[in-house]
């Protein structure tokens, strides 16, 4: 395997690590929300692991696979409470295969069309069932919805930001 599909890898997990770490820690989002810390962090995992695909199908859901069980371990070590870990592994399994799959079927368009189009299902569908199975029963309902809101925002730019950064340069800089 390629050092860089390595060094991608390593990136993807280390990020779902930090932001699960990080997950119930809330802030204001401008005008109507509020943003999981987490999202900042998660915000980048979903076009990483896009970059992974170079390495082939197998090395995408492998590396999906570390991440899952990495942030399991992880949360229960730093007793993180279940409702997050169950959260989680759900929310990564399901949001990232449906995901990976998606830009499969993508794989013949531009960089940018293929992160787009895969993003516009995962996020939704990361935030829907992170939010509901962590926060269902602990947050109200208004603060359900503007965790939602705030978070699937959130999740979009970054992943816009760093999808617009490739190999050391924005998009727009290549020649």
């Amino acid at each position: 395997m390629s050092k860089k599909y390595v060094i991608h890898a390593a990136i993807y997990v280390l990020a779902t690590l930090g932001a699960n770490y990080t997950a119930d820690w809330f802030m204001p989002f401008p005008v109507f929300g509020q943003v999981a810390v987490g999202t900042f962090i998660f915000g980048v995992t979903f076009t990483q692991r896009d970059r992974l695909h170079g390495g082939g199908r197998q090395w995408v859901y492998g590396t999906i696979a570390i991440a899952a069980l990495a942030n399991v371990l992880m949360s229960a070590i730093l007793a993180v409470p279940l409702r997050i870990i169950a959260a989680s592994f759900l929310a990564i399994v399901l949001a990232e295969t449906a995901d990976t799959e998606i830009y499969q079927k993508l794989l013949r368009y531009p960089w940018l069309l293929r992160v787009a189009g895969s993003n516009a299902v995962s996020i939704p569908l990361d935030t829907l069932l992170f939010t509901l199975v962590a926060f269902a029963g602990v947050l109200s309902t208004t603060e359900m919805v503007s965790l939602l809101f705030g978070e699937t925002i959130t999740k979009y730019a970054i992943g816009i930001l760093v999808a617009l950064w490739r190999e050391g340069k924005f998009v727009w800089q290549e020649s």
